[in-house]
């Protein structure tokens, strides 16, 4: 494995989705308080373990990029550019190609795209989150350099 990453959210998303328990809670408080807390919890919980389990793992190995179920082979990819700030929101927004393939993560700022050099793909560039985009896109342009040589 070259590189390798997963995009677990941040602790301010967990408490952000911890919020509910009180607003469940006091919606319930009239009823029973118990039953308001016990809900609460069970749904924060089942909420925890959503966001945890459906984080997309980056990997990139000597022949392939893997980006949660995707996976292309590195002889098909072309650049790969990192975004970071105002640019990355950019390249998620206004700047977006409908036809790119896509995998964003709202508590990630920083984005990077990967050309895609096959003829039998109508799919531009992938364009995904990611914590480390210079690491990921030195990795990526490293790869393709052996495979050329």
């Amino acid at each position: 494995m070259t590189y390798r990453e997963t995009l677990w959210p941040n602790p301010w998303t967990y408490v952000a989705f911890f919020l509910e328990v009180p607003i469940i809670t006091l919606l319930l408080a009239p009823f029973s308080l118990p039953l308001g807390i016990g809900l609460a919890t069970v749904i924060f919980v089942i909420i925890a373990i959503a966001l945890t389990a459906t984080s997309p793992r980056i990997e990139v190995t000597a022949s392939t990029l893997r980006v949660g179920k995707a996976v292309i082979a590195l002889e098909y990819l072309g650049a790969a550019s990192a975004f970071v700030g105002p640019p990355a929101i950019a390249e998620r927004g206004p700047q977006l190609d409908a036809r790119a393939w896509t995998r964003f993560r709202a508590w990630i700022n920083p984005v990077v795209r990967v050309e895609i050099n096959d003829d039998a793909d109508p799919t531009p560039y992938w364009l995904f989150s990611t914590r480390r985009p210079t690491e990921l896109v030195t990795v990526l342009r490293s790869l393709r350099a052996e495979q050329k040589s």
